[in-house]
Protein backbone atom coordinates (compact mmCIF):
# COMPACT_ATOMS: atom_id res chain seq x y z
CA UNK A 1 0.00 0.00 0.00
CA UNK A 2 1.31 3.14 -0.67
CA UNK A 3 2.09 5.69 2.17
CA UNK A 4 0.06 8.91 2.44
CA UNK A 5 2.45 11.86 3.13
CA UNK A 6 0.62 14.90 4.98
CA UNK A 7 1.88 18.29 3.74
CA UNK A 8 1.90 21.93 3.93
CA UNK A 9 2.20 24.42 1.91
CA UNK A 10 2.91 27.76 1.76
CA UNK A 11 0.67 29.56 -0.86
CA UNK A 12 1.56 33.19 -1.19
CA UNK A 13 1.74 33.35 2.48
CA UNK A 14 -1.50 31.18 2.83
CA UNK A 15 -0.66 27.78 4.92
CA UNK A 16 -2.81 24.88 3.34
CA UNK A 17 -2.73 21.25 4.41
CA UNK A 18 -2.90 18.55 2.09
CA UNK A 19 -2.32 14.94 1.87
CA UNK A 20 -0.36 13.16 -0.57
CA UNK A 21 -0.19 10.12 -2.17
CA UNK A 22 0.49 7.90 -4.94
CA UNK A 23 3.69 7.70 -7.91
CA UNK A 24 4.57 11.12 -8.69
CA UNK A 25 4.69 10.37 -12.15
CA UNK A 26 1.22 8.95 -12.42
CA UNK A 27 -1.94 11.09 -13.68
CA UNK A 28 -3.00 13.87 -11.31
CA UNK A 29 -5.64 13.70 -9.00
CA UNK A 30 -7.02 16.26 -6.90
CA UNK A 31 -9.11 15.31 -4.51
CA UNK A 32 -11.93 18.46 -3.11
CA UNK A 33 -13.84 18.12 -0.10
CA UNK A 34 -17.21 19.52 1.07
CA UNK A 35 -18.98 21.13 3.89
CA UNK A 36 -18.39 20.45 7.06
CA UNK A 37 -15.39 17.98 6.31
CA UNK A 38 -11.91 17.73 5.14
CA UNK A 39 -9.28 16.12 3.59
CA UNK A 40 -10.09 13.19 6.08
CA UNK A 41 -13.36 11.99 4.05
CA UNK A 42 -10.79 10.49 1.44
CA UNK A 43 -9.19 8.83 3.70
CA UNK A 44 -10.64 5.22 2.27
CA UNK A 45 -10.80 6.16 -1.43
CA UNK A 46 -6.94 7.32 -1.31
CA UNK A 47 -5.64 4.26 -0.62
CA UNK A 48 -7.81 1.96 -3.63
CA UNK A 49 -6.32 4.10 -6.10
CA UNK A 50 -2.63 5.23 -4.86
CA UNK A 51 -0.97 2.62 -7.25
CA UNK A 52 -2.89 4.11 -9.92
CA UNK A 53 -2.99 8.04 -9.36
CA UNK A 54 -1.05 10.45 -7.95
CA UNK A 55 -3.17 12.22 -5.63
CA UNK A 56 -3.22 15.36 -3.81
CA UNK A 57 -6.09 16.37 -1.15
CA UNK A 58 -6.31 19.78 0.15
CA UNK A 59 -8.16 21.18 3.13
CA UNK A 60 -10.03 23.90 2.00
CA UNK A 61 -9.55 27.64 3.80
CA UNK A 62 -11.15 27.54 7.21
CA UNK A 63 -11.27 23.68 6.90
CA UNK A 64 -9.64 21.13 8.41
CA UNK A 65 -5.55 21.68 8.91
CA UNK A 66 -5.60 24.23 6.74
CA UNK A 67 -4.77 28.13 8.36
CA UNK A 68 -8.40 29.37 9.46
CA UNK A 69 -7.28 33.07 9.83
CA UNK A 70 -10.24 35.54 11.25
CA UNK A 71 -12.68 36.80 9.16
CA UNK A 72 -11.22 40.31 8.97
CA UNK A 73 -8.22 39.33 7.72
CA UNK A 74 -9.60 36.74 5.10
CA UNK A 75 -12.83 36.86 3.66
CA UNK A 76 -14.83 33.96 3.19
CA UNK A 77 -16.11 33.60 -0.01
CA UNK A 78 -16.30 30.74 -3.04
CA UNK A 79 -13.87 32.60 -5.02
CA UNK A 80 -11.48 33.43 -2.82
CA UNK A 81 -10.92 29.84 -1.55
CA UNK A 82 -10.81 28.54 -5.43
CA UNK A 83 -7.94 30.98 -5.52
CA UNK A 84 -6.30 29.68 -3.03
CA UNK A 85 -6.53 26.56 -4.08
CA UNK A 86 -5.76 27.23 -7.34
CA UNK A 87 -2.35 28.80 -6.41
CA UNK A 88 -1.99 25.86 -4.35
CA UNK A 89 -1.95 23.66 -7.88
CA UNK A 90 0.86 26.18 -9.06
CA UNK A 91 3.42 25.99 -5.88
CA UNK A 92 3.02 22.05 -5.82
CA UNK A 93 3.39 21.89 -9.89
CA UNK A 94 -0.17 20.16 -10.55
CA UNK A 95 -0.29 21.78 -14.37
CA UNK A 96 -2.83 18.64 -15.61
CA UNK A 97 -5.42 16.85 -13.18
CA UNK A 98 -8.58 15.46 -13.17
CA UNK A 99 -10.83 16.94 -9.90
CA UNK A 100 -12.76 15.33 -8.10
CA UNK A 101 -15.31 17.35 -7.14
CA UNK A 102 -17.64 16.81 -3.79
CA UNK A 103 -20.26 19.21 -2.39
CA UNK A 104 -18.55 22.61 -1.67
CA UNK A 105 -15.38 21.31 -3.54
CA UNK A 106 -17.86 21.60 -6.62
CA UNK A 107 -17.86 24.97 -7.18
CA UNK A 108 -14.20 25.25 -6.21
CA UNK A 109 -13.64 22.97 -8.44
CA UNK A 110 -15.17 24.25 -11.72
CA UNK A 111 -14.23 27.59 -10.73
CA UNK A 112 -10.52 26.52 -11.45
CA UNK A 113 -12.23 24.32 -14.67
CA UNK A 114 -13.65 27.57 -16.25
CA UNK A 115 -10.38 29.91 -15.33
CA UNK A 116 -8.08 27.08 -17.31
CA UNK A 117 -9.67 25.09 -18.69
CA UNK A 118 -6.70 23.80 -20.39
CA UNK A 119 -5.93 22.02 -16.93
CA UNK A 120 -8.50 19.57 -16.79
CA UNK A 121 -8.35 15.89 -18.13
CA UNK A 122 -11.29 14.95 -16.81
CA UNK A 123 -14.07 15.84 -13.88
CA UNK A 124 -15.77 13.11 -11.01
CA UNK A 125 -18.30 14.70 -9.12
CA UNK A 126 -19.81 12.86 -6.38
CA UNK A 127 -22.68 14.67 -5.72
CA UNK A 128 -21.31 17.89 -6.66
CA UNK A 129 -24.19 20.42 -8.32
CA UNK A 130 -24.13 22.43 -11.13
CA UNK A 131 -27.53 22.89 -12.07
CA UNK A 132 -30.25 24.51 -10.20
CA UNK A 133 -32.55 21.81 -10.30
CA UNK A 134 -29.98 19.53 -8.52
CA UNK A 135 -30.95 21.77 -5.10
CA UNK A 136 -33.31 19.82 -2.69
CA UNK A 137 -35.83 22.20 -0.82
CA UNK A 138 -33.26 21.56 1.73
CA UNK A 139 -32.04 24.42 0.65
CA UNK A 140 -35.24 26.93 1.78
CA UNK A 141 -34.07 27.81 4.90
CA UNK A 142 -30.09 28.94 2.95
CA UNK A 143 -32.38 30.85 0.51
CA UNK A 144 -34.21 32.56 2.39
CA UNK A 145 -30.45 33.90 3.63
CA UNK A 146 -29.71 35.31 -0.09
CA UNK A 147 -33.04 36.63 -0.21
CA UNK A 148 -32.97 39.05 3.37
CA UNK A 149 -29.45 38.36 5.00
CA UNK A 150 -31.22 39.49 8.31
CA UNK A 151 -29.58 38.40 11.36
CA UNK A 152 -32.75 36.27 11.87
CA UNK A 153 -32.08 35.01 8.98
CA UNK A 154 -28.68 33.88 9.99
CA UNK A 155 -29.18 32.84 12.94
CA UNK A 156 -31.55 30.07 11.70
CA UNK A 157 -29.34 28.74 9.75
CA UNK A 158 -26.78 27.59 12.84
CA UNK A 159 -28.76 24.78 12.48
CA UNK A 160 -26.31 23.47 10.14
CA UNK A 161 -23.60 23.55 12.66
CA UNK A 162 -24.80 21.54 15.22
CA UNK A 163 -23.43 17.56 16.15
CA UNK A 164 -26.97 16.24 15.27
CA UNK A 165 -27.04 17.84 12.20
CA UNK A 166 -23.43 16.67 11.13
CA UNK A 167 -24.35 13.32 11.96
CA UNK A 168 -27.71 13.22 10.41
CA UNK A 169 -25.46 14.57 7.12
CA UNK A 170 -23.83 11.32 7.32
CA UNK A 171 -26.65 8.94 8.20
CA UNK A 172 -30.01 10.28 6.19
CA UNK A 173 -30.24 7.71 3.38
CA UNK A 174 -27.98 5.54 4.61
CA UNK A 175 -29.90 1.62 4.61
CA UNK A 176 -27.44 0.50 7.07
CA UNK A 177 -26.16 2.68 9.41
CA UNK A 178 -24.09 0.30 10.91
CA UNK A 179 -21.55 0.98 8.26
CA UNK A 180 -21.25 4.56 8.74
CA UNK A 181 -17.68 5.56 10.79
CA UNK A 182 -18.41 8.07 13.16
CA UNK A 183 -14.58 8.99 13.02
CA UNK A 184 -15.65 11.10 10.04
CA UNK A 185 -18.49 13.29 11.68
CA UNK A 186 -16.43 13.62 15.28
CA UNK A 187 -13.46 15.34 13.23
CA UNK A 188 -15.65 17.62 11.39
CA UNK A 189 -17.78 18.82 15.10
CA UNK A 190 -14.51 19.09 16.59
CA UNK A 191 -13.37 21.63 14.03
CA UNK A 192 -16.72 22.98 13.16
CA UNK A 193 -16.33 23.88 17.47
CA UNK A 194 -13.14 25.82 16.87
CA UNK A 195 -13.68 29.78 18.08
CA UNK A 196 -14.92 31.70 14.86
CA UNK A 197 -15.57 28.61 12.57
CA UNK A 198 -19.59 29.40 12.90
CA UNK A 199 -19.10 32.67 11.92
CA UNK A 200 -17.19 31.55 8.73
CA UNK A 201 -19.17 28.58 7.90
CA UNK A 202 -22.22 31.20 8.10
CA UNK A 203 -20.50 33.59 5.67
CA UNK A 204 -20.05 30.76 3.18
CA UNK A 205 -23.84 29.86 3.19
CA UNK A 206 -24.27 32.84 2.34
CA UNK A 207 -22.04 33.10 -0.45
CA UNK A 208 -23.57 30.03 -1.90
CA UNK A 209 -25.52 32.17 -3.76
CA UNK A 210 -22.13 33.08 -6.04
CA UNK A 211 -21.94 29.51 -7.01
CA UNK A 212 -25.52 29.23 -8.26
CA UNK A 213 -25.15 32.74 -10.58
CA UNK A 214 -22.53 30.84 -11.57
CA UNK A 215 -24.34 27.32 -12.90
CA UNK A 216 -24.44 29.04 -16.44
CA UNK A 217 -21.12 29.65 -16.72
CA UNK A 218 -19.75 26.26 -15.43
CA UNK A 219 -22.55 24.90 -17.76
CA UNK A 220 -21.46 26.76 -21.06
CA UNK A 221 -17.79 25.49 -19.78
CA UNK A 222 -19.44 21.33 -19.83
CA UNK A 223 -21.10 22.18 -23.57
CA UNK A 224 -18.12 24.24 -25.21
CA UNK A 225 -15.28 21.64 -23.84
CA UNK A 226 -16.77 18.15 -22.99
CA UNK A 227 -14.27 16.91 -20.29
CA UNK A 228 -14.98 13.52 -19.81
CA UNK A 229 -17.03 13.51 -16.95
CA UNK A 230 -18.51 10.87 -14.10
CA UNK A 231 -21.15 11.79 -11.85
CA UNK A 232 -21.42 9.23 -9.16
CA UNK A 233 -24.14 9.78 -7.09
CA UNK A 234 -25.54 9.10 -3.62
CA UNK A 235 -28.81 8.84 -4.90
CA UNK A 236 -30.57 9.60 -1.64
CA UNK A 237 -28.95 12.86 -0.68
CA UNK A 238 -30.80 15.57 0.85
CA UNK A 239 -29.15 18.05 -0.16
CA UNK A 240 -28.30 17.26 -3.78
CA UNK A 241 -30.96 15.32 -5.69
CA UNK A 242 -30.59 13.35 -8.46
CA UNK A 243 -31.49 15.33 -11.09
CA UNK A 244 -28.78 17.33 -10.63
CA UNK A 245 -26.32 14.39 -11.79
CA UNK A 246 -28.37 13.25 -14.73
CA UNK A 247 -28.52 17.24 -15.84
CA UNK A 248 -24.76 16.98 -16.83
CA UNK A 249 -25.77 14.87 -19.60
CA UNK A 250 -27.90 18.14 -20.82
CA UNK A 251 -24.44 19.55 -21.89
CA UNK A 252 -22.26 16.73 -21.82
CA UNK A 253 -23.79 14.01 -23.52
CA UNK A 254 -20.83 11.65 -23.16
CA UNK A 255 -21.53 12.18 -18.97
CA UNK A 256 -21.19 8.94 -17.30
CA UNK A 257 -23.89 8.90 -14.63
CA UNK A 258 -23.93 6.23 -11.96
CA UNK A 259 -26.38 6.31 -8.91
CA UNK A 260 -25.72 4.53 -5.46
CA UNK A 261 -27.98 3.38 -2.77
CA UNK A 262 -26.59 6.01 0.12
CA UNK A 263 -26.35 9.38 0.73
CA UNK A 264 -24.89 12.47 0.89
CA UNK A 265 -21.01 11.20 2.20
CA UNK A 266 -21.24 8.73 0.15
CA UNK A 267 -17.44 7.37 0.32
CA UNK A 268 -18.35 6.59 3.88
CA UNK A 269 -20.31 3.63 2.54
CA UNK A 270 -19.19 3.32 -0.97
CA UNK A 271 -15.64 3.80 -1.06
CA UNK A 272 -14.65 0.77 -2.89
CA UNK A 273 -17.67 1.07 -5.30
CA UNK A 274 -16.28 4.64 -6.37
CA UNK A 275 -12.89 3.95 -6.85
CA UNK A 276 -13.87 0.74 -8.57
CA UNK A 277 -15.64 3.18 -10.91
CA UNK A 278 -13.35 5.77 -10.99
CA UNK A 279 -10.23 3.10 -12.24
CA UNK A 280 -12.89 1.99 -15.15
CA UNK A 281 -13.88 5.32 -16.33
CA UNK A 282 -9.86 6.90 -16.57
CA UNK A 283 -8.23 3.98 -17.95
Amino acid sequence: MAPVKYRTADVDGFKVFYREAGPADAPKLLLLHGFPSAGHMFRDLIPLLADRFHMVAPDLPGFGQSEMPPRNKFSYTFDNIAHVIERLTEVIGYDRFAVYVFDYGAPTGFRLAIRHPERITAIISQNGNAYEEGLSDGWTPIRAYWQNPSQANRETLRAFLTPETTHWQYTHGVPDQTMVSPDGQNLDNFYLARPGADEIQLDLFGDYRSNVALYPSFQEYFRTYKPPTLAVWGKNDPFFVPRGAEAFKRDNPGAVVRFLDTGHFSLETHAREIAESIRDFLK
